[in-house]
C-alpha cells in the first residue's frame, strides 16, 4: 500500500478518534505528497521520494522543537515533539548507532575506500543504501569517524 493511502486511512482514523495532532501532523504529510505530485502532473510518487518527504518534515519539526525548547515555549514544543512521533510511525525503522557503524563498514570495504580521499565515494554508496533508514548527518558522522 502506498504512502499517500496509508495516510488516508490514518487520517480517517484520528479523525474518528478526534486526535487533533496527529490530524495536523498527517495532514500535512499528505499536503507534501499532493504538491510532489502538482509538480510533475500525472507522475507517481515513489517510494524513496515519500521516504524523503517523511524526513525533511521531521527535521523541520526537530528544528522547531529546539527553537521553542530554547525559547522556553514549551507549548508549541510539545505539539512540534507529539507530531515527530505520529510522523516517524510512516518511516522505516531507523537503524541503531551499532548497526549503522556496521553497515558503514561494509560499504567502506566494498568501495576499498582508504582515507577522507574516498568520503564522495562512500557518502554516495551510503545515502542510497541507508536512505530511510538513517538520517543523513548521522551517516555523514560516521563515515567521517571511520574514515579518519
Amino acid at each position: 500500500m502506498s504512502l499517500e493511502l496509508t495516510i488516508n486511512e490514518a487520517i480517517k482514523t484520528a479523525m474518528r478518534e478526534k486526535d487533533k495532532v496527529a490530524l495536523d501532523a498527517l495532514r500535512a504529510v499528505k499536503s507534501q505528497i499532493l504538491l510532489l505530485k502538482t509538480e510533475h502532473i500525472g507522475a507517481q510518487v515513489s517510494p524513496e521520494q515519500e521516504i524523503a518527504i517523511l524526513q525533511r518534515m521531521i527535521k523541520q519539526r526537530k528544528d522547531s522543537y529546539e527553537q521553542f525548547t530554547a525559547q522556553n515555549r514549551t507549548d508549541l514544543a510539545e505539539v512540534e515533539d507529539a507530531q515527530m512521533k505520529v510522523i516517524e510511525k510512516f518511516l522505516p525503522t531507523q537503524l541503531t548507532p551499532e548497526e549503522l557503524e556496521s553497515e558503514i563498514k561494509t560499504i567502506i570495504a566494498d568501495t576499498g575506500a582508504e582515507g577522507m580521499k574516498d568520503l564522495g565515494k562512500v557518502m554516495g554508496v551510503a545515502s542510497k543504501s541507508l536512505a530511510g533508514r538513517s538520517d543523513g548527518k548521522s551517516i555523514s558522522e560516521m563515515v567521517k569517524k571511520l574514515l579518519s
